[in-house]
């Protein structure tokens, strides 16, 4: 555990101090796109915090590569490049994006080639689901399923990036919580030791966005862009896929879930859904609202759900908080049904799920507690 937490302070330092540097250049240049619509900041402000970003996750890449205690994830070192080959390659096209706003073909081509590199070149793909042994049928159609799942929690992350110190902080809590999970999860079907590719990609994003935050709060110095919002949705999805991906059902052993061994058995597929639920309903939501409009399902609007917040009355720092405790709430419930469980405590499961129904709730009241004031709706958004 003290390696991991040194990679994240490690992660966390170096991202802070090359996001000054960025920042710095930025303004000193004036690298930074004119105001859009849909923008909710009204001060031109540089998007290059993706670049400090993956500098930080490299730099833990490359310590884990020199210290014995991750000497089992670089023992065929063939996926950490493939995933930080994967990682460059959509950093590069997301800065490309935030100083020149590429077509949205260009765009999800680069992510499909991403996301292939880690699947084929990294050979981390969803080949078995721990329910019941069910399996993927065919190794295409494993490929298949893991591109689109990763294109898929990219796309989510990128469109929930439209409010300072949203997705940074959004992500630090979904990767905090998954990390303890991959750790448990890890130490409990037996493994020989918790370093893992899952936990360390998670606690590398931990320190990336700890790292970078304190530029992207509320008023934002920096955004992450396109190129940070692609790169935590691409990571968050590798490790999801290293871990969830790889677990035979044979490892999960039903007699440790008790009368709960069904819900135990879908844990490990529930947490990483719920890590990035809020995304992913976004996202969905989005895709549906322009189909419907005869709209590309990548075309901007300003209709998200943090739009649709600020227009009920929330601040904009109102509206983080409360999609930070949607998202650890999310989180939360899932973890504490599987810590409950495993560990036998009284009530088990049902510790999780007391936890999560109570959670939704207040966040149900918070979300629609009237703001002290509506905003103005834009004439070409009104009914």
């Amino acid at each position: 555990m003290k390696l991991y937490l040194v990679t994240a302070l490690l992660t966390a330092l170096v991202t802070f101090g090359l996001s000054w540097v960025v920042w710095k250049l930025a303004l000193r240049y004036k690298i930074h796109p004119p105001i859009r619509e849909r923008d909710v900041h009204t001060t031109p402000t540089p998007r290059l915090g993706g670049i400090a970003m993956f500098l930080g996750v490299a730099v833990a890449f490359a310590f884990s590569s020199g210290n014995s205690g991750f000497a089992l994830i670089w023992s065929d070192p063939g996926p950490m490049l493939a995933v930080l080959g994967a990682t460059l390659l959509i950093v590069l096209v997301g800065v490309a994006d935030d100083l020149w706003d590429l077509d949205w073909m260009i765009k999800l081509g680069a992510q499909l080639v991403a996301a292939g590199l880690i699947v084929w070149f990294g050979q981390l793909q969803i080949s078995s689901l721990p329910i019941g042994g069910m399996t993927v049928g065919s190794s295409w159609m494993s490929f298949a399923l893991t591109v689109i799942a990763i294109v898929l929690v990219m796309n989510a992350v990128n469109f929930i990036d439209g409010l300072d110190g949203l997705v940074a902080g959004v992500c630090l809590i979904a990767n905090g919580i998954f990390f303890v999970y991959s750790y448990l999860l890890v130490r409990d079907i037996g493994a020989s030791t918790y370093f893992n590719l899952a936990s360390f990609i998670a606690i590398a994003l931990v320190g990336a966005c700890v790292g970078f935050l304190p530029f992207n709060w509320h008023p934002a110095k920096m955004f992450m862009g396109d190129a940070g919002a692609l790169m935590l949705g691409l990571l968050m999805a590798t490790s999801a896929v290293a871990i969830t991906g790889q677990i035979q059902p044979a490892m999960l052993d039903p007699a440790l879930f008790g009368r709960s061994q069904l819900l135990g058995a879908f844990i490990p597929i529930l947490l990483p859904i719920a890590v990035v639920m809020l995304p992913l309903l976004d996202f969905g939501l989005a895709v549906v609202r322009r189909l419907r409009a005869g709209k590309s399902p990548f075309a901007p609007d300003r209709k998200h759900l943090h739009h649709r917040m600020l227009d009920m009355g929330h601040s904009d720092l109102g509206a983080v908080l409360i999609f930070y405790a949607w998202a650890a709430v999310i989180g939360m419930a899932v973890l504490l049904m599987y810590i409950a469980t495993r560990e036998n405590w009284y009530g088990q499961y049902w510790i999780g799920v007391a936890f999560g129904v109570v959670g939704i709730a207040a966040c149900l009241v918070v979300t629609f507690m009237p703001g002290r004031r509506r905003r103005p709706v834009p004439a070409e958004e009104a009914p």
